[in-house]
């Protein structure tokens, strides 16, 4: 510490003192600008001007130390003009009252509080508010993040309720013209016009229920080394069909790499890319290739339809984003499978690609880590599609007496984590629950049982366990009265062939929100 020479008396000497105690650093200037005083946290402060700090340094000349020390971040630094722009400005303000930030290289950030006093001499009062500014920082970045979120989802709620409504609109216009339709034939296009509305809307609520576990961070990553084989086999079966009745031929390119990812999710991820591209493509084809590219494999979709323009390409995998044009106003999609899509290779840390030319067609591709063949689960059974834990571990009662349909939904409904029990008939339902002690959490029946009807099984089996067990009747049989009658007996109906989609959110809401189906 310099103390001016000598102190007045004992009492200024106790004051000079008492500020060398202080956390702030102090120093004291004459009109002339000239240093008189600073105590130590001032020299701890500004480390780099110390060994120039005594009685007399000029202000100036303390300020080109700062300058020229490196020890400053100033603004055009990197085009050397920013230490004499910034020694004037500070230069210029001697002598007045006010207060100002220096960030320092080191991260920290001082606040310089500067009152005048006397004849025009000057005290600083310089503070290390590092820890205040940083906690500024991130409560403006929260509020940032906050306020996006919102703007986010309330967006996302604009764009659901006129995706609903749109649907639920011409539903309730099919519904009053088939009330009134005489004409069977024509009645029964409606019916189907009716199915297909329903179909959209529950196509919409199954993705959002994936956004929405998404967003509760309830979907888990569980990678491993597998064969990407097994997923090009499962897309060739599940859209080869679709393809072809839409006259495109469909190619899958065999691959024999390994990969690490999550097979549910990558596989997710590669249906929502095969179903845009059957959407959106009206002639010629459809191909899934794999390209190794240095220690990664990258999966490619490629297509021959529209095209989307370069101004879309940076906004295709928003919520709801859907690129206009009188080609896709027919055949258009909810909007949330690209960006699904985009969540889950953030969630797989897998690097999205998109090349279009409009007019031409589009690829779409995703890289993942390859994996080592010795290493993988070659012959393992079927994809889990366990999604965010929904259903693992739900014991599920399934009645169908034909027996591949009974072992493909088996299949489908395992996949899902699901514990099926699988039968063809009241007798063995009855045998599972007396001698196993099974007691499901859901029951779906086909209607069509041989010598008995679905509804009469499903209300035995209730008798016996002495519950209303919440069940899902199943019938290839879409004669309107017949439907009304299974409804009029409190049972949601799905007609064969059933979605996946439709059947999923049927049972979540029927097991995890029973008042939906009310």
């Amino acid at each position: 510490m310099t103390i001016p020479d000598p102190p007045a008396n004992l009492l200024a000497a106790a004051v000079f003192a008492g500020l060398d105690a202080i956390r702030q650093g102090v120093a004291m200037w004459d009109a002339a600008g000239r240093l008189q005083f600073f105590n130590q946290p001032f020299s701890e402060l500004y480390h780099s001007a110390s060994p120039r700090l005594a009685p007399g340094l000029t202000f100036r000349d303390f300020l080109s130390t700062l300058a020229l020390s490196g020890e400053l971040v100033l603004e055009g630094d990197s085009s050397g003009e920013g230490g004499p722009r910034w020694i004037e400005q500070e230069a210029a303000a001697f002598g007045t009252n006010r207060t100002a930030e220096q960030n320092l290289a080191d991260g920290r950030t001082l606040e310089v509080s500067q009152s005048v006093y006397g004849a025009g001499g000057v005290v600083q009062i310089v503070n290390d508010a590092t820890v205040a500014k940083r906690g500024e920082r991130a409560l403006r970045k929260a509020r940032d993040i906050a306020e996006a979120a919102d703007q986010s989802k309330s967006r996302f709620l604009r764009a659901a309720n006129h995706d609903l409504r749109q649907p639920l609109a011409t539903l309730k216009i099919l519904i009053y013209n088939c009330m009134t339709e005489e004409d069977e034939a024509h009645r029964k296009d409606l019916l189907h016009a009716m199915d297909i509305s329903v179909a959209i809307m529950e196509d919409l609520l199954s993705a959002l229920l994936q956004i929405g576990q998404l967003d509760a961070g309830k979907i888990v990553p569980r990678q491993k080394t597998f064969q990407i084989s097994q997923l090009l086999e499962r897309l060739a079966i599940q859209f080869s069909h679709q393809a072809r009745e839409k006259g495109i031929r469909f190619q899958v390119v065999h691959s024999s790499a390994s990969i690490i990812s999550d097979k549910a999710l990558l596989e997710r991820i590669l249906s929502n890319f095969v179903a845009n591209a059957i959407r959106y493509t009206e002639v010629g084809r459809i191909l899934i290739g794999c390209r190794r590219v240095g220690s990664r494999v990258r999966i490619e979709v490629w297509d021959t339809g529209c095209g989307i323009a370069e101004e879309h390409i940076g906004r295709i995998f928003d919520e709801f984003y859907q690129v206009s044009g009188p080609k896709q106003a027919r055949n258009r999609g909810l909007g949330l499978g690209l960006n699904i899509v985009k969540r889950l290779s953030a969630l797989l840390e897998h690097k999205l690609t998109v090349r279009s030319q409009p007019g031409r067609g589009s690829v779409f591709a995703v890289e993942v880590p390859a994996g080592n063949v010795w290493q993988s689960d070659v012959g393992e059974p079927e994809i889990s599609e366990m999604i965010g834990g929904e259903f693992v571990g739900l014991s599920v009662l399934f009645i169908e007496d034909d027996e591949v349909l009974r072992q493909a939904t088996k299949d489908l409904l395992e996949r899902w984590g699901i514990a099926v029990h699988a039968i063809a008939s009241e007798r063995e339902a009855h045998e599972l629950l007396r001698n196993l002690g099974l007691r499901p959490r859901l029951v779906i029946a086909d209607y069509s049982l041989r010598g008995q009807h679905g509804t009469d099984v499903v209300n035995s089996i209730r008798d016996f366990l002495g519950e209303k067990l919440p069940s899902i009747i199943v019938t290839a049989d879409t004669d309107p009265a017949l439907i009304s009658r299974i409804k009029s007996e409190g049972f949601p109906v799905l007609i064969k062939p059933v979605s996946p989609p439709r059947l999923r959110v049927l049972m979540h809401n029927l097991v995890y929100e029973p008042s939906l189906e009310t």
